[in-house]
């Protein structure tokens, strides 16, 4: 039971990320956002995209990943990416400052063992960022989606009001003054 579960999540992570994909493509100037879950993925849509574009990107998406484009279904700036991305970097600075603070001997860090690191952390974090993309990917394609969506099939495509959480990816997107903000909710089964 909860294999079908979280398949159904992975075949619809992939949906959405492959409609993303097919936007993309025809589409210049826009952010998306979605999520996913068993019943299907909400996508939200900042920028001016037309509700008939949108039905038509779910539905070409749908046809390339049945048709085996898996690929399709992975999308660099999944949350996936930028989740592998947090933690590496993280890591790597925790890392360069614990490593410091045990060269200096010191307890706790102070402002000795904060400078004492910072250059090395710096360049840590960002080789730890410039390899967290291949590897998120990895993750993406292995763990939080599934190209191969099998016997899915979407149910429903409408039009519905935007969540707050909507907005507030609205503001984080840099999109605060954008008026052309429109989200989906997009059902499937199987």
């Amino acid at each position: 039971m909860l294999d079908e579960f979280l398949s159904r999540v992975r075949r619809n992570h992939a949906l959405e990320h492959a409609t993303i994909n097919v936007l993309s493509e025809k589409n210049k100037g826009f952010s998306a956002q979605g999520n996913s879950s068993q019943r299907g993925f909400h996508l939200n849509i900042y920028g001016e995209i037309e509700e008939d574009q949108v039905i038509e990107a779910v539905e070409e998406a749908y046809r390339r990943l049945k048709d085996g484009e898996a690929e399709l279904g992975l999308h660099p700036n999944c949350g996936t990416v930028l989740l592998t991305t947090a933690t590496m970097a993280a890591v790597a600075a925790q890392a360069t400052f614990s490593l410091e603070q045990r060269r200096q001997k010191r307890s706790s860090a102070n402002l000795s063992v904060i400078f004492g690191a910072l250059p090395t952390a710096v360049l840590a974090v960002v080789i730890a960022i410039i390899a967290s993309r291949p590897i998120g990917m990895a993750i993406q394609d292995r763990y939080t989606v599934e190209g191969d969506i099998g016997t899915l099939q979407v149910s429903s495509i409408q039009m519905i009001k935007p969540s707050p959480v909507t907005r507030l990816f609205q503001l984080l997107l840099g999109q605060a003054n954008n008026d052309h903000v429109k989200s989906y909710k997009i059902d499937t089964i199987g």
